[in-house]
Parts: C-alpha cells; structure tokens; sequence
C-alpha cells in the first residue's frame, strides 16, 4: 500500500466544530448546561477581574511575578481574579489572589495540548466550548487586564474592544500591561487600521497601556464608567 493511500485509510480527525451538525443536535443540551454552570458557580462572585496572558509564561519570567502581583493586588482591593484556569500568566495570578485569601477563579479549558487547572484556583468551572468559557470571562468581569500573550490573549483583547465599540456590553476598563510588548500591535493599529478608516481614533481611548502592578490597580479601581471614552458608534 502507498504512502497516499495509508493516509486515506486513517479515518478523519475529527474537530470539535464537526460535532455541531443536526444529527447531533443534542449537544446544545451539554451546552446549555455549561452555562447554567456558569451562572450558578459565578453570579455570587462580584466585583471581579479577569486577567489574560500567556500560557507557556514561565514562573522564572517577569510576566508571571507581574501577574502574581496583580491576582494579589486584587484581591486585596476587594475583587475576585477570574482567569482561564490553566498555567503561566493564569496560575501566577490565580496563585496571587489565593495566597492573599481572596477569591481565585478559574475557568478551565479542555484541550488536547497546554491547558491543565492550575492548583490555585478555589473556584473552579471547566468548560468544553471556547465561547461559553469566554462569554463568562466577559460578563463576570469589571475590567479586562492583559497581559503579554499568544492568540487566544489577543482574541480575548479585540473581542472585548468590539463589545464595548459596538454597545453590547457596557463600557469597562481595558488594560494591556507592558509597554515593550504592546507597542509594535499598537503601531500596526494607528498605521493601518486607523489610516485606512476601519477604526475611529476614538476607538483607540477604550484600553490604555500600563507597566505596574500599582498603577493597573489604581486605573481600575478608580475607573469612573460617567467618564468612561466615546466610541465610533457613539457618534451624532
């Protein structure tokens, strides 16, 4: 038998976006059920932060000491730390709220690769779809904090700009924390997004960019949503 014709025999692999057909329309139940999971083990948890990051974040690394700081910070001003769960930026700052005895919550994915519950979460909820996990992720949330991270970070960052530019979540505090990392997405954003009419420069005023732990706390806690920025839509 040829190489092709091995390959052909292997039967497909099958992806969990291949699961919603109509024959299998009964998975919506198991959806459903994720997010009655998700109101019930959330609703009690209020007011709270979620903070995004990198996966593979070492804890030798200064984003994981960062955001160990910032789970903590948090913590002690009051807010539960909601992340997705797993390691790197999640475990350092679900370790930071849960050493300073805050609520520590985390939102665990399955997946076939990186995702593992870390071990400081005391609140924990594990979700199957990506976009129940991330509809929680949003709607428990006062303010979105972001640290450097790889694809789902940065889907996670525009997802919520949308949100807020598009009026179908009330405007909160966005924050991406390190200057260094951002700046080179921020320059891509005003050099082509923005010159080319896609976005409004009022669009650039719904996140800022901060480095300390200290001042992302303050921003946050100090947010005032009457003094919250206009967005292209708010126009006329």
């Amino acid at each position: 038998m040829s190489n092709a014709e091995s390959a052909d025999a292997r039967p497909a692999r099958q992806f969990l976006i291949d699961e919603m057909d109509a024959q299998n329309s009964w998975r919506m139940f198991r959806i459903l059920a994720e997010f009655v999971e998700g109101f019930e083990e959330l609703t009690v948890h209020s007011p709270a932060v979620s903070i995004f990051g990198s996966a593979r974040t070492q804890p030798a690394e200064p984003g994981y000491g960062l955001a160990e700081e910032l789970g903590r910070r948090f913590a002690q001003s009051g807010y539960a730390v909601l992340t997705g769960g797993g390691p790197g930026i999640m475990e350092a700052a679900n370790k930071g709220a849960y050493e300073a005895g805050g609520t520590s919550i985390g939102l665990n994915i399955e997946l076939p690769f990186e995702q593992r519950p870390n071990p400081y979460a005391n609140v924990q909820v594990t979700f199957r779809y990506f976009f129940v996990r991330k509809f929680m992720l949003v709607r428990y949330a006062q303010a979105f904090v972001i640290l450097p991270g790889g694809f789902g970070t940065l889907d996670e960052f525009f997802e919520a700009l949308m949100l807020i530019q598009t009026h179908k979540i009330k405007p909160f505090p966005v924050v991406l924390v390190g200057k260094d990392y951002w700046t080179g997405l921020l320059d891509w954003i005003r050099a082509r997004p923005l010159e080319h009419g896609n976005i409004a420069p009022t669009d650039l005023d719904l996140f800022v960019v901060l480095d300390e732990a200290e001042a992302v706390v303050r921003y946050v806690t100090d947010w005032d949503p009457a003094k919250s920025p206009k967005c292209a839509a708010d126009k006329g």
